[in-house]
């Protein structure tokens, strides 16, 4: 009798795709809800977002991982903090995308990182290759380009960067997985999404959701364009190389500048294209120093 041959290891490259993918075309979700105030929409998509995460965390009978979370007060401290930056990043992405700077958060999300590469130097002691040190450089020379042309969007994409990059390090620092840790985050930041919320619906205008079906089904669906790409990276990153996940990354706000030359119609300033081109050569830089690394490695 022939040994059983055991079922080959699922390939985590089609849920990367499918993540990037919805975080690609997130621009196009957020003309459902245009008409809702940025920070309405937040407070709406963190509420909508923590009853979506505990039907997936209960199908994934991952409570015992959110109990012991829950549980350990220096991953709650964490979180509180993750959870704050992670709060600005949705509110800075939102309030970019209905003012129509769509080539500024897509930009955001090409720097980020490269400067989660430089946070590990400088945070966590990490070293830099020299082919990794020229692409941080020439990612340097293209935001200095916005200081002298589009000094007035270059903040968007710095925060966008900086808020996410410092998320992923806070996040290192804890054990709990990306979904019990989204859990805990929305449930910390539910309070101030109750109070935006009710505040809203203090107004003369009353609150966006429960007005018109077809908007609430939208910002319900907030929640779920919330939760359902973050688990599919969760299993991604189980089953694959996570330098491979961290290129396959760059799909997404390349969805969203291509989103920005054709749905969004937005003009790109010479100086906008000279920076994406000189990001856009540091990524390649990046990309081909890692893969000559890994080879190196493997032929070791």
């Amino acid at each position: 009798m022939e040994p059983a041959v055991s079922p080959p290891e699922p390939s985590g490259l089609p849920p990367a795709i499918g993540a990037y993918l919805i975080w690609g075309f997130l621009p196009v979700y957020l003309l459902l809800v245009k008409s809702v105030p940025p920070f309405e929409f937040v407070g709406w998509r963190i509420i909508w977002t923590v009853p979506i995460c505990l039907v997936i965390v209960a199908a994934r009978r991952q409570a015992a991982d959110l109990r012991a979370a829950l549980a350990d007060r220096r991953s709650l401290m964490v979180l509180t903090g993750s959870a704050l930056l992670i709060g600005t990043n949705w509110f800075v992405y939102v309030w970019a995308i209905q003012r129509g700077e769509v080539f500024a958060a897509s930009l955001g999300y090409y720097i980020n990182p490269l400067l989660n590469v430089l946070l590990g130097t400088l945070v966590l002691g990490e070293r830099l290759t020299r082919g990794q040190w020229i692409a941080v450089a020439l990612a340097a020379a293209g935001v200095a380009l916005l200081l002298v042309g589009a000094l007035t969007t270059l903040w968007i994409s710095l925060t966008l960067a900086t808020t996410f990059a410092l998320y992923g390090l806070l996040r290192k620092q804890v054990a709990a997985g990306s979904l019990p840790g989204l859990t805990i985050e929305s449930i910390i930041l539910l309070p101030i999404a109750v109070v935006i919320v009710a505040w809203y619906a203090a107004t003369p205008a009353g609150p966006s959701f429960g007005q018109d079906l077809a908007l609430s089904l939208s910002i319900i669906l907030g929640g779920v364009v919330t939760a359902v790409p973050l688990l599919l990276f969760a299993v991604a990153a189980r089953r694959m190389d996570y330098s491979l996940l961290g290129f396959i990354q760059y799909l997404a706000p390349t969805i969203v500048f291509l989103l920005g030359l054709t749905v969004f119609e937005q003009p790109l300033k010479p100086v906008q294209l000279a920076c994406f081109v000189l990001i856009w050569t540091a990524l390649a830089v990046f990309a081909w120093d890692m893969f000559a690394r890994r080879r190196a490695a493997s032929a070791g």
